[in-house]
Formats: C-alpha cells, sequence, structure tokens
C-alpha cells in the first residue's frame, strides 16, 4: 500500500531541506513525535543515519528503527524500518517550480510474511489515517520554515 501527501511551502529548497534533514531534531518540529534516539550517526550525509523514533498511534507509543538509505542534498531522502513482518519505506522529496517549493511524502508499506499478508488486508481502511499523519508532519515543517525556524545545526 502506498500513501502520499504534499505541500506547497513558501521558502527555498534549502530551507526546507535544513527543516527535514536535522533528524535528531525532529520532536521539535514534528508534532507527532515524542522522541528520536540516534543510534548510528555517518561521518558526513544522511545515508546510514539510524534512528528510534517514538510517535503516539491510537493513544499508545509505538517505536520503530529507521535508517536513511539514500538520499540527495536539497532534494530527497529514503529511509527503511522493518516491524512486526512489515517493511515500511518512506521518501521526503523537494521539488521546486520556481515560484514555490513543494514538499512530498510518500509511504509504502509492504507486508514481508504470511501473517502480516493476513492482516495487511483490512489495511486499506488505514490509508486515510496515514495520510493525515504524513499531512500533519508536512504542515508542521511548513511552519517551522515559513516562520523562520529550523532547528538549530
Amino acid at each position: 500500500m502506498i500513501v502520499e501527501a504534499q505541500v506547497t511551502i513558501k521558502g527555498s529548497k534549502a530551507a526546507v531541506w535544513a527543516a527535514i534533514a536535522r533528524i535528531e531534531d525532529a520532536a521539535e518540529i514534528l508534532s507527532g513525535v515524542e522522541s528520536i534516539e540516534v543510534l548510528e550517526k555517518p561521518a558526513n550525509g544522511l545515508v546510514g543515519l539510524r534512528w528510534r523514533e517514538t510517535r503516539m498511534y491510537f493513544g499508545k507509543p509505538a517505536t520503530v528503527e529507521k535508517r536513511v538509505t539514500d538520499a540527495a542534498e536539497n532534494e530527497f531522502y529514503k529511509t527503511r524500518a522493518e516491524s512486526d513482518g512489515f517493511l515500511f519505506l518512506s521518501t521526503l522529496s523537494i521539488s521546486e517550480d520556481g515560484r514555490s517549493v513543494t514538499l512530498t511524502s510518500s509511504h509504502e508499506t509492504k507486508p514481508q510474511s504470511f501473517l502480516a499478508r493476513l492482516r495487511a488486508s483490512p489495511m486499506f481502511l488505514f490509508k486515510g489515517v496515514i495520510r493525515k499523519a504524513l499531512l500533519q508532519d508536512l504542515n508542521d515543517v511548513k511552519s517551522a520554515v515559513e516562520r523562520g525556524s529550523p532547528p538549530a545545526a
């Protein structure tokens, strides 16, 4: 299942990148993130960054370990996480049309086991919930960038 959301931001690609690439500070920007614990940090860039992210889902904390698998500065980064027999692939990408910047979030859920495939059958019912969460994250980034306050380096 793939879910996508996007938002238009008044700002530069560099400002949007500054807000999304400081993953260790995500809990300061994203209202849905309770905490971030960096587990492994690459010498430079984002590829190889590994962290634990805790969010509230249905009133309960849910923690997943994520890692950046691919990135291009001021363009995009991709993450991978695995939990309960599912593979979660996410991409945050930035595009510009000369007048505005668009930040797009794409989330793909892939069941990896027989049990996960069974549990995945009603997942389409949660597509709206996932899209709403993605949109909240994007709007939180938009607010931070438009206020001119991405996290400090």
